[in-house]
């Protein structure tokens, strides 16, 4: 009696502990202990499956198969599409790629023969490929570092510009090169191919101006002045020789007024688009535009749209075509038919910081501006990032340069 009545609270303590730890230990076991499943071994090969698709047999060594996302944020890379059942010709699924030059290219352009033209960032030179992928050189000059190149409708002649503002325009016809004004910015050719456009950006905000003139740099002549707004300002001379350039001004955060800048002062009506981040491509003719905005309604991500842009029908027609790219990767193949470069996925915000984009895997579609359809064109068999997209007037292949390589590619449309 003397010793429990000696020890009683030792006894307590002791005996409140062990209720303690049996009460965790019940509710560890009901509430967080993992149970391992095992699941049985197929037997026989299944047949055919509808609804969702598999995610495929397990593996027995403890591999991850496929994608996902683990707790935590973890991604799980999915694995490259199969080689097995890749088509040869493009026909709306995963479609072979042909690898057309093996070094990394700038400026890449289609010739008025359907040849691909470009500028080797290795060697310093430009080349043509020939319909059997023959490499030819332009010419025997070497042009160090070029940071960018703008073509001239006929692709005779280009400027070429270097990372220290130098410009330069050269005819690869003629073997002739003349330097621009280093304070010309943003370049654009007439159809013709016998006059640019420019942005001259003097350091006083009132000596900026689009300037005009012959394709030597001579008899230039200021068209507009443009003040603070430069940046507002796209130079883009339309086929059908009506307009050299845009003006935006926001109207507030999800719209944009367009203004159409002509050659003779013209009073050209203006037309308001559904977003942010204007970019823009004329149709062959030059009466229609492709251009993507952003906005809120679409995730702050790209989207193409379509409108009328001749000096008689601006703002007529306008429809979205909904899909979400901009429109410097896309290509107008006729009047009427636009090939794209579209990401298979996108991050929320791409259209106001496009970077998010630099590492997106683009699949091709196929837009009939008539009709309105939309058709997937092709899956690569590669991640490509997909620049400069190309399609000669027979409409035999596709190329496109590929901005993580600088290589460019081909595939065979049906």
């Amino acid at each position: 009696m003397n010793f429990f009545s000696r020890f009683k609270k030792v006894f307590f303590i002791f005996g409140f502990l062990i209720f303690v730890f049996g009460i965790g230990y019940l509710l560890w076991m009901f509430f967080f202990q993992t149970t391992a499943v095992v699941t049985p071994v197929a037997t026989s090969t299944p047949g055919t499956i509808s609804g969702l698709p598999s995610a495929g047999l397990g593996s027995t060594t403890g591999e991850i198969i496929g994608g996902g996302v683990l707790p935590g944020g973890i991604t799980i890379p999915t694995e490259a599409p199969p080689t097995t059942g890749v088509s040869a010709i493009a026909d709306g699924g995963i479609t072979k790629i042909q690898t057309m030059t093996k070094t990394p290219t700038l400026g890449s352009t289609l010739s008025d023969n359907g040849q691909i033209q470009y500028y080797d960032k290795n060697d310093g030179k430009f080349y043509r490929l020939d319909d059997n992928g023959n490499v030819i050189p332009l010419s025997d000059k070497v042009f160090f570092n070029v940071d960018e190149v703008t073509w001239a409708p006929d692709k005779n002649q280009a400027i070429i510009q270097y990372p220290d503002g130098n410009k330069i325009l050269y005819n690869f016809e003629k073997k002739t090169q003349v330097t621009l004004p280093a304070h010309w910015q943003d370049f654009s050719f007439s159809p013709d191919s016998g006059q640019i456009i420019s942005k001259s950006l003097g350091m006083d905000p009132e000596n900026r101006w689009l300037v005009v003139a012959n394709d030597d740099g001579s008899k230039a002549t200021a068209l507009e002045n443009i003040g603070t707004n430069d940046k507002n300002v796209q130079v883009n001379w339309s086929p059908n020789n009506q307009i050299v350039a845009t003006y935006t001004e926001g109207l507030d955060f999800n719209r944009q007024e367009v203004f159409f800048v002509g050659l003779n002062g013209e009073n050209y009506k203006s037309t308001v688009v559904e977003g942010r981040g204007f970019e823009s491509k004329w149709s062959t003719t030059g009466d229609k535009l492709l251009y993507s905005v952003y906005s809120t309604a679409t995730d702050l991500n790209p989207q193409l749209w379509i409108v009328g842009a001749s000096s008689d029908n601006i703002g007529q027609g306008r429809q979205s075509i909904s899909l979400n790219t901009w429109a410097d990767k896309c290509t107008f193949a006729s009047n009427n038919e636009v090939y794209c470069a579209v990401p298979e996925t996108l991050e929320k915000g791409s259209g106001m910081f496009p970077e998010l984009a630099d590492k997106t895997k683009d699949n091709l579609y196929k837009i009939n501006l008539v009709t309105g359809t939309k058709e997937l064109v092709a899956i690569p068999d590669g991640a490509y990032n997909i620049s400069e997209v190309m399609v000669p007037a027979d409409k035999d292949n596709l190329y496109f340069t590929d901005k993580t390589t600088g290589q460019i590619y081909k595939i065979d449309l049906p």
